[in-house]
C-alpha cells in the first residue's frame, strides 16, 4: 500500500488493485491509529482517528479530491498511485 502523502504526522495510503471494494477512499494513519476516508463525500467511515486529525484529512481530501479520484483509477488498475502534495 503506497504512501501518497503526508503531514501533520499522517499517512495517507491507497491498496492497489481491483480487489479493493467502493466506495472509492483512502487510508490514514496517525501514530497507532487508522481511519479510512471516502474520496466522493470527503469524510471518515470508519477508524479511531482523534477528531482534530480527521478535520485536517478532510480538509486535505476536499482540496485533492480530483487527484484522489484519479490516484483511485490507477490503484484500481494496479498502476502506482501519484504523490500528492500536503496540508
Amino acid at each position: 500500500m503506497p504512501a501518497i502523502s503526508m503531514f501533520f504526522g499522517i499517512i495517507i495510503r491507497m491498496y492497489l488493485g481491483k480487489k479493493e471494494h467502493n466506495p472509492p477512499h483512502f487510508h490514514a494513519s496517525y501514530q497507532d491509529t487508522k481511519g479510512v476516508f471516502d474520496i466522493n463525500k470527503c469524510e471518515i467511515i470508519e477508524g479511531d482517528i482523534p477528531p482534530k486529525q480527521i478535520k485536517l484529512i478532510e480538509a486535505w481530501a476536499e482540496l485533492h479530491k480530483e487527484e484522489l479520484l484519479a490516484d483511485w483509477e490507477l490503484a484500481q488498475s494496479n498502476d502506482l498511485p501519484f504523490k500528492i502534495d500536503p496540508l
